[in-house]
């Protein structure tokens, strides 16, 4: 399988990895998302974030075991197919495509949006169709030059955070800025308002469908194997890190917010990010934020095109993608899927404007649903490693999963829930009919395409 990365540049360093996977999993999911998550749960919503993290932690335990004991392209995609079969691989790479497409088509109708708050006589297509122009040139680039963007992009949101929690706790230690309101802003304010669980249980439990979306895009470090520079080495450090790094920016952002207003007016007035900076006197709130957001939807955009395509690329190495995936251009960069994904936002975007909004919020859902799945196939994808592996390779492993077998038992068990929470409540029962849905096309597809074609070249291979 090494031979699967060979056509691949390994560009990128450590310092690329860790920020890519922040600027894929830091986006609109913490800046606007949230809300939605505490109106479910109140001040409660922290632990659904603490739980969902180390359930999270647990999938890049397992992901950095899998891919530095062998650095691929395609990573978990690839794995699905050698340790559970290779329809496992199919159902679990093109899920993942699929769920980058869909986070892609909303995040470049944002693009247009926030572009518009400044140049608003600008028909917003324009801005739709620069952006995809901009981020597919950048990912037909040496793959160093694309980390280079990630980098910078991600980190002028991991500012924008840093930056807004420090401002919340000045304004609670120090009485800056003018935070009105019926009742004072402090640690008061997770208990004042129908207590720390006001929703009970049940708002904990509704909560994860969204908490566990706004840590979607974590596992592309495990597609960073196949270019990585010194796989062993950058990996580890990377996974280790950033877990952490993203449930502080969570808990501590969401902890700030419910500090300084009482959790039922979070959203109600605009963004929370607005809330703070203009109450800090910072008249040019949106303006900032506006720049902050527009980072958030360019990094995220440029990452799932790097996600998609590396996945769809090694889909192609093992025969279950066209073969044009496979095309590599003289920087070492899968062409053809940038190619393809570009076509398919555009195609995305005009379709966006012409059906219903419910509609397309209908088949966005299937990221949520992809999001868990993708996680879940992960951990039983190691699982089925280490049950073939013998136990001197099991010994010699550079990367083990921690709390081995219960850890990633309890992580397995735990996305199967989220499975059932989605289900239960009206609001995501849509989600994981359409994922069903997805899964069963998958399976019908893989039948009637790739195990045909794999069975004739098989005879072929056989008659030589």
């Amino acid at each position: 399988m090494q031979s699967q990365a060979q056509g691949l540049s390994r560009g990128l360093t450590a310092r690329h990895i860790r920020f890519m996977a922040l600027g894929s999993a830091i986006g609109t999911g913490l800046f606007y998302g949230s809300a939605a998550a505490i109106q479910m749960a109140g001040p409660a919503v922290l632990l659904a974030y603490l739980i969902g993290g180390a359930a999270v932690f647990m999938v890049m335990r397992a992901l950095g075991e899998m891919a530095v004991h062998n650095p691929v392209s395609g990573s978990f995609g690839a794995y699905a197919s050698t340790y559970l079969g290779p329809m496992a691989g199919f159902v679990l790479g093109w899920t993942y495509a699929f769920e980058m497409i869909i986070v892609c088509l909303a995040d470049v109708t944002a693009f247009g949006i926030y572009m518009s708050f400044w140049f608003p006589e600008v028909p917003r297509w324009i801005w739709v169709l620069g952006i995809v122009f901009l981020i597919g040139g950048l990912n037909l680039c040496n793959v160093k030059v694309f980390g280079e963007m990630e980098f910078w992009l991600s980190l002028l949101k991991v500012a924008a955070i840093i930056a807004m929690i420090l401002a919340g706790f000045g304004i609670m230690a120090f009485g800056l800025g003018n935070v009105t309101g019926e009742t004072a802003s402090g640690l008061a304010n997770l208990t004042a308002h129908g207590g720390f669980m006001p929703n009970g249980v049940g708002g904990l439990i509704a909560s994860l469908a969204v908490v566990m979306f706004a840590f979607g895009g974590i596992e592309i470090i495990g597609i960073t194997a196949g270019e990585a520079k010194d796989p062993q080495r950058v990996l580890p450090k990377a996974i280790n890190a950033v877990p952490l790094r993203i449930l502080l920016f969570y808990v501590l952002t969401l902890f700030v917010l419910m500090c300084l207003y009482p959790w039922p007016q979070i959203g109600t007035q605009g963004s929370p990010f607005v809330q703070i900076f203009s109450n800090l006197g910072i008249g040019s709130a949106a303006t900032v934020l506006n720049i902050v957001v527009i980072s958030a939807a360019v990094s995220a955009i440029n990452s799932d095109i790097f996600g998609a395509g590396r996945m769809m690329y090694g889909l192609a190495q093992q025969g279950q993608a066209p073969k044009g995936f496979a095309k590599i251009s003289r920087h070492g960069v899968p062409w053809m899927t940038v190619m393809v994904m570009g076509a398919a936002l555009l195609g995305g975007v005009l379709l966006n404007y012409l059906i219903p909004e419910n509609v397309f919020l209908l088949i966005a859902s299937i990221a949520t649903f992809a999001t868990v799945w993708v996680w879940l196939m992960i951990l039983v994808t190691q699982v089925a490693m280490r049950r073939q592996l013998s136990r001197e390779a099991i010994a010699e492993l550079k990367f083990p999963v921690p709390f081995w077998p219960y850890g990633p038992l309890a992580a397995i068990v735990f996305m199967l829930f989220v499975f059932g929470v989605l289900g239960y409540f009206p609001d995501t029962q849509a989600a994981l009919i359409v994922g069903v849905v997805w899964v069963l096309f998958l399976v019908a597809a893989y039948r009637l395409w790739c195990k045909p074609r794999a069975c004739a070249a098989a005879v072929v291979s056989t008659s030589n």
